[in-house]
């Protein structure tokens, strides 16, 4: 069956991504390209690194990674240039129409879905922000970890991870490294974000995104779609999750 506009999503998980799209607050589209086709990307696009972005990215989980095989993303952020820092409590997959009406009324809560050419899915992500130095405080052990998560997100994190697992009893799993460029390539009107995810054996990912409103999806998807391929973008590689790495390596390398 032939691909659907959403950059490659197969027509029968049609069906279950209109459900998801008519209670989720955005849409991200979403394409990974394999180490191969990467630095033609790059040229193609005209992706100059020096304006791009540093970002150090942790992860909180079990060894084992307990959370992720509940469903639980927990992660903090620190960001170049930013007066605050971020952390997040995610949950995924998620059904929008049955998360609680008082929940959703949070104005943390961002509701989003993912969809590449490997398919898709909905989360449901808590966030808060970050004081400068709390991140770096609680990576190396002067600062408990449940402070860098709000009263809301710890609350939400509570309802949805294995009883017994506490915020503070999480081990780090990073950093990992991010470079993060936003841009507005030439013949394309909507804006591309550009991240190279460096993990630390030497592999890469890069994604590249755009987000949108969720009556838009297909049109932005149609449209991103014909502009990569204009650019000789490979739109038939191999999807790679950065997350899924990241916990995959750390899980299998601990520190």
């Amino acid at each position: 069956m032939p691909p659907s506009p959403v950059i490659g999503l197969p027509d029968e998980e049609l069906e279950e991504l209109l459900g998801l799209l008519g209670g989720a607050d955005s849409v991200e589209l979403k394409l990974t390209l394999p180490e191969a086709d990467q630095r033609s990307t790059v040229a193609a696009l005209g992706l100059d690194p020096l304006d791009a972005h540093i970002r150090q990215v942790f992860f909180f989980d079990t060894p084992d990674l307990s959370l992720n095989r509940n469903g639980v993303v927990v992660r903090a952020r620190r960001i170049q240039g930013r007066k605050e820092h971020d952390s997040v409590v995610k949950l995924r997959p998620v059904v929008p129409d049955k998360l609680p009406s008082d929940l959703r009324k949070s104005p943390n809560l961002v509701v989003e879905v993912d969809a590449s050419p490997g398919g898709h899915v909905c989360s449901a992500s808590m966030k808060g922000k970050v004081r400068p130095s709390d991140v770096t405080e609680a990576v190396s052990g002067g600062l408990p970890l449940h402070k860098l998560f709000s009263k809301e997100q710890q609350a939400f994190y509570g309802a949805h991870a294995p009883d017994g697992l506490e915020l503070d009893g999480l081990s780090t799993l990073g950093p990992i490294f991010v470079l993060k460029l936003k841009l507005s390539p030439p013949g394309y009107d909507r804006k591309l974000a550009a991240e190279v995810w460096l993990y630390p054996d030497g592999e890469r990912i890069l994604e590249l995104s755009t987000r949108c409103a969720t009556d838009e999806t297909f049109q932005v998807a149609a449209e991103a779609r014909a502009y990569l391929a204009s650019r000789n973008v490979n739109l038939g590689g191999e999807q790679q999750t950065k997350t899924k790495t990241a916990l995959d390596f750390f899980s299998s390398h601990p520190s």
